[in-house]
């Protein structure tokens, strides 16, 4: 008996567009900076503690696209914002190719990062939407798999391309975002698009808490305590492998091709590991491993722990959160869940974005990022143990 596939041809266009939003909007958007700033630094366009603040731009920009997606795609539909974000995006590699100071890179890494969480919350939501709902739990992995083939494409081509010139390194990237931004848009126009994203909860419903159950404010702060455990890695981790590990930017950008093919695979991975152990135990496990994985650096640089940890991180950063929205939409129901999970997303933005200045402030004084794995590996310690009582407090 043959597989079928006829899924994955009926959804051609949901996966297109789903994916190659994230693609551009995280994958690029926000995956590209983290091997491009050990570059930046040698090239004196910026100080470490310059090149450490730019990277969180991005993430505060993350917190203002979380908060006004809805709002966005109620006033102005769906297809123009997804056009817009994907053209901002686009624009701010363009433009990155000049170096005109601080403050210019540090509008278009904010710019970008708002159009990337807008993208992030638009996009998925849009793709599964015009998937059956049979499909759905095979449709959605794939689509959030666009971040880690953004993340293996900028781990892979960069360290080429910088070779060349810096300013060569962002106009191709822009080049490359404006070439998928393009296939984005073509497979948005075969999928029936509403007015407003589904699955994004109107903007006057974002910080209305009122119904939520303890188990889910729980889970709720589990989740912020991962915004927090996964900076070190998702920010930090190339420049301090190449310069305060001292391994080189060749060898942290094989590690960062490590960290997108976790990405890439992990999704697929978690939604194996719901079939065995529920959305429960499967979330639960989730932050331990990735605790573990994220303090695995301090105890151990050699190859192997370098490794295990960049995969394991990166098939955890979509795989947590995809195990995250299925534990809730298990606890609410489909009609809360838009709801519940725009609240959660809200949330991991803004702490998000508080941790991402705090640690950056902390590499500011110290010059050293190894406390920060410190500080994320707890964090994630305890979104694990928040998880497990969720469950005693919800029996």
């Amino acid at each position: 008996m043959t597989a079928d596939w006829s899924w994955l041809r009926d959804n051609q266009a949901a996966i297109a567009a789903g994916g190659l939003a994230m693609l551009v909007g995280i994958g690029l958007s926000r995956f590209a900076y983290a091997p491009l700033i050990p570059a930046l630094i040698d090239a004196q366009w910026f100080s470490p503690v310059q090149a450490a603040y730019l990277g969180a731009a991005n993430l505060l920009g993350y917190l203002f696209g979380a908060l006004s997606a809805a709002r966005l795609t109620e006033r102005f539909g769906v297809r123009a914002v997804v056009g817009a974000s994907l053209a901002t995006i686009t624009l701010s590699f363009l433009f990155c190719a000049w170096n005109l100071g601080f403050y210019w890179f540090f509008s278009w890494r904010l710019l970008a990062g708002t159009c990337g969480a807008i993208l992030m919350v638009v996009a998925p939501s849009v793709a599964l939407s015009a998937t059956v709902p049979q499909q759905r739990a095979m449709v959605g992995p794939i689509v959030f798999g666009g971040v880690g083939i953004g993340a293996m494409l900028s781990a892979l081509v960069i360290p080429l391309l910088i070779e060349f010139d810096l300013r060569v390194t962002w106009l191709l990237l822009g080049l490359l975002a404006l070439l998928v931004s393009l296939l984005c848009d073509r497979a948005m126009r075969r999928l029936p698009l509403p007015s407003q994203a589904p699955g994004v909860a109107p903007s006057g419903q974002w910080f209305n808490p009122a119904g939520l159950s303890i188990v889910v404010v729980i889970l709720m702060v589990a989740y912020a305590l991962d915004a927090i455990g996964f900076l070190p890695h998702t920010v930090f981790w190339v420049d301090f492998l190449a310069r305060e590990a001292d391994f080189g930017q060749l060898a942290a950008s094989k590690q960062w091709a490590l960290f997108g093919l976790g990405a890439l695979v992990g999704p697929l991975l978690t939604g194996l590991l719901v079939r065995s152990l529920g959305w429960q135990r499967s979330l639960c496990l989730a932050f331990v491993v990735k605790g573990l994985a994220v303090f695995l650096p301090l105890l151990s640089l050699a190859l192997w722990s370098q490794s295990v940890s960049s995969f394991l991180v990166g098939a955890l950063s979509p795989g947590l959160s995809a195990l995250m929205a299925g534990r809730l939409m298990e606890l609410v129901g489909v009609s809360a869940h838009r709801r519940v999970w725009g609240l959660a997303t809200a949330v991991f933005a803004t702490i998000q974005a508080i941790a991402a200045y705090g640690m950056s402030a902390f590499y500011a004084s110290s010059l050293t990022y190894s406390p920060l794995f410190v500080v994320g590996g707890l964090a994630l310690s305890m979104g694990a143990a928040l998880v497990w009582t969720s469950a005693r407090v919800g029996r």
